[in-house]
């Protein structure tokens, strides 16, 4: 049931992807009454789509960004297992480690130094996570051995889930203790009186504060709010295969493309990235060169059915970094979208510290500088990525 437009939240949320509904569970958990609405139905947006990569950044070069991601796909395992728990229904989750070749001699040595601080980075005698040098040959069985001919990195951060299932999971967290409308579209919000508008400017809710999510999409909404436009929009095309018998496989990442195998007999190839688009439509001449690119590194993929392929627009910032916080010139209005292609790895510490900021909290884990609204706003704005 639709709440009467008298009605008043604590927190509104525009957009059901990955970071509205991380938010929204947060949100709940510390109490605040909740509304969560998305002009379509949840996970309409690139949140929606099947790859499921949980890749950390390398170990190398370290600065927050990669901190925070770290500390983020550290503990996402267990509050993965709470969710699953509480819902009743399965995430697709598993640490599955990520395989890299080695092309050159060059690749070679540069990771010989990353394994070396990766034991610093990942404090691998505490947390078991290890980033090695196989020699070539090593797991050829998956990855072909000609692709890595000086050998591979293996690593055991890197996990997988089935987005889909996590937006299921979390969209019933929601519905179970808070309120989630969808076919509804956020178009503004009036500070004064606390109505939270539709694109008729008809009152849909009340809230003391609202969160900009919604993905690309958010950019519109935000540039109305804050007249800067901060970000865009980058389509992104993956493919679904029949992956019965890989299903206990590491994820690969070679030639640019991830191959994820998931524990529900499917693999996801995954994915392009187009600056320039017409629609957001899956590309049928895409879908063939991601399945011959695949192959070529990967042969057990020979021949196995194609299920579905998916195409989405993903939100990045013209900063590169996800926004997260305050939006400037407003007291009550935050936002958190632009995570790119580390939105799932990292959407429930994006959240746990936007809630402690709308409370008036420390976060247990703070945000990077770079996250944070100032980052993307004013005399830090960039017109265009790059």
């Amino acid at each position: 049931m639709a709440p009467a437009a008298s009605d008043t939240y604590d927190v509104a949320i525009a957009g059901a992807g990955i970071f509205g509904l991380a938010i929204a569970r947060a949100a709940i958990e510390a109490g605040l009454k909740t509304v969560v609405f998305d002009r379509a139905h949840v996970g309409a947006g690139s949140s929606g789509g099947v790859l499921g990569a949980l890749m950390p950044h390398m170990p190398a070069r370290w600065n927050p960004k990669k901190e925070f991601q770290f500390q983020a796909l550290s503990c996402l395992e267990e509050r993965i297992r709470l969710l699953e728990t509480e819902t009743g229904q399965t995430c697709g989750y598993a640490r599955c480690g990520r395989i890299l070749p080695l092309t050159t001699t060059d690749k070679l040595e540069h990771h010989l130094e990353r394994a070396e601080e990766s034991k610093i980075r990942w404090k691998s005698e505490e947390t078991g996570f290890t980033y090695v040098v196989e020699t070539a040959g090593s797991r050829s069985d998956w990855l072909d051995a000609a692709a890595a001919p000086h050998g591979i990195v293996y690593e055991t951060l890197a996990a997988r889930i089935s987005p889909r299932q996590y937006l299921a999971s979390l969209a019933t967290f929601v519905r179970q203790h808070g309120t989630l409308l969808e076919g509804i579209e956020v178009s503004g919000f009036d500070p004064t009186s606390s109505r939270v508008e539709n694109v008729n400017g008809q009152a849909v809710a009340r809230a003391r504060s609202l969160v900009v999510t919604g993905g690309f999409a958010a950019f519109d909404l935000i540039e109305r709010l804050t007249g800067e436009r901060v970000g865009r929009g980058e389509k992104g095309q993956a493919l679904l295969l029949d992956g019965k018998g890989l299903e206990d496989r590491s994820a690969i990442y070679c030639d640019g493309l991830y191959v994820v195998p998931h524990a529900n007999g499917t693999v996801a190839i995954g994915s392009t990235s187009d600056r320039e688009f017409q629609d957001d439509l899956p590309s049928a001449d895409r879908s063939t060169e991601l399945l011959q690119r695949a192959t070529a590194f990967c042969p057990s993929l020979k021949g196995r059915k194609i299920l579905s392929d998916w195409a989405g627009i993903r939100p990045r910032c013209h900063k590169r970094d996800p926004l997260v916080g305050r939006l400037p010139g407003h007291e009550n209005v935050f936002a958190a979208t632009g995570g790119f292609k580390i939105s799932f790895g990292i959407a429930h510490l994006i959240a746990d510290a936007l809630i402690a900021e709308i409370s008036g909290k420390k976060p247990v884990v703070p945000l990077p500088e770079t996250f944070r609204t100032d980052h993307h706003f004013g005399a830090n704005r960039l017109d265009a990525d790059s």
